[in-house]
């Protein structure tokens, strides 16, 4: 059958929520994928940093036909193995002290919000207290996630949001002690502003908002769900700072394609949230768990966290050639396998040709910025090649 009969009914069936470009995938090997036409693809944007291993990782696969076979979900009114042996591995892997397990990112945002509102209720503050947020920052769609989502544009068609966010600007901390009130019960920001941008946090910035956050008895919750999972050359970005959060958010590359999250927390934090606060009925079920739990084992297995660093090196002096080499190319940020260039006008001719022309699936953040969040299981001849069909697409559409 046609793609464009694909296409057709799909315009037919689904809410218009999104700009689909015209191709529909069918199957994903490693790094590629490949359409209805059986053409294949260069993916550098790994479903918007999702695919961490990439596509039909076979030891992956055979834990989840395994685990279908046992058991998919039973209520969290029970227990079950893969959520204990994927909570054991999570909580080993970030230091933090207790996890919940959610269904998407946006959840895991919504969990951490709950901390904060609980953890402020317990210290008898009044109930009008404030969250910090930052400015062009993303968080997720929810009412609750889009409240601390710095964006004009994706909150004014649904407002009135929730009450009480202040928003600052990232990497400035006098912006922060500006909006900072006696209200202030925690701070909520990317560790590495996705959406926004590419934007890593300063070293300066983060140690400042946790010692702000010290000094007033408020939390530090840093959302990892795009920058985490070893995508930065760490872990979790905010290891390589030497700054540890209070509460902190994962999903994307955690399920590796399967819908998993969780939200995570230490200290203070972790002893806020009591029986009966919060609950989910799919969150942490068998099937996402022993996926979670096996991608966690392949981490550590693969030493992806080391590859990231070395690949990464290799992707960011790749990059830095395009710097140089185009005008409209003006800046590039980023660490590890999150890396961004920015350009002198808008990106998506440049990516509709990398897809359409090039066979290259790329992603923008913002409407003048390219993302690279691909597989962390790239090689160096994959951003070759890369690189390669990037220049004909900035070339062609330069013409």
């Amino acid at each position: 059958m046609e793609k464009q009969h694909y296409i057709d009914r799909a315009e037919q069936t689904f809410y218009k929520v999104y700009n689909r470009f015209p191709v529909v995938f069918d199957h994903g090997k490693g790094v590629c994928l490949y359409d209805t036409d059986g053409q294949e693809y260069l993916d550098f944007g790994a479903g918007i940093a999702v695919m961490g291993l990439g596509y039909s990782c076979e030891e992956l696969k055979e834990t989840m036909k395994e685990q279908v076979d046992k058991l998919c979900h039973t209520s969290n009114l029970f227990y079950n193995v893969p959520s204990v042996e994927a909570g054991e591995k999570l909580l080993k892997a970030s230091g933090m002290e207790k996890v919940f397990f959610t269904n998407s990112g946006a959840e895991a945002i919504e969990g951490l919000l709950k901390i904060a509102k609980r953890y402020a209720f317990n210290k008898g503050m009044a109930p009008d207290y404030e969250i910090i947020a930052m400015k062009h920052s993303f968080h997720g769609r929810t009412l609750g996630a889009l409240s601390v989502t710095g964006n004009d544009h994706y909150q004014e068609p649904f407002a009135p949001l929730v009450p009480g966010i202040r928003f600052a600007t990232f990497n400035d901390l006098e912006s922060v002690k500006a909006v900072w009130s006696e209200k202030t019960c925690a701070v909520m920001m990317e560790t590495i502003q996705g959406e926004g941008g590419i934007y890593p946090a300063t070293k300066e910035f983060l140690t400042g908002v946790r010692n702000l956050c010290d000094e007033h008895d408020a939390l530090l919750l840093l959302d990892e769900i795009q920058c985490g999972m070893g995508r930065s050359g760490y872990m979790f970005a905010w290891q390589g700072y030497d700054v540890i959060p209070d509460g902190m958010s994962v999903a994307k590359a955690l399920g590796n394609g399967v819908p998993v999250g969780a939200f995570l927390a230490q200290g203070k934090a972790a002893s806020a949230i009591v029986p009966g606060d919060h609950g989910t009925t799919y969150g942490g079920n068998p099937f996402v768990c022993a996926a979670a739990s096996k991608v966690l084992d392949i981490f550590e297995e693969k030493k992806l966290v080391e590859h990231v660093r070395e690949i990464g090196e290799y992707l960011w002096n790749r990059l830095d050639e395009l710097v140089l080499q185009y005008d409209c190319v003006k800046e590039h940020r980023g660490k590890g396998l999150i890396q961004g260039l920015e350009f002198a006008g808008a990106v998506a001719p440049v990516v509709s040709n990398a897809l359409l022309e090039q066979k290259l699936v790329l992603i923008s953040a913002g409407s003048n910025i390219i993302r690279f969040v691909p597989p962390l299981v790239i090689e160096k001849t994959d951003v070759d090649e890369m690189i390669k069909r990037l220049k004909a697409a900035i070339e062609q559409v330069g013409k």
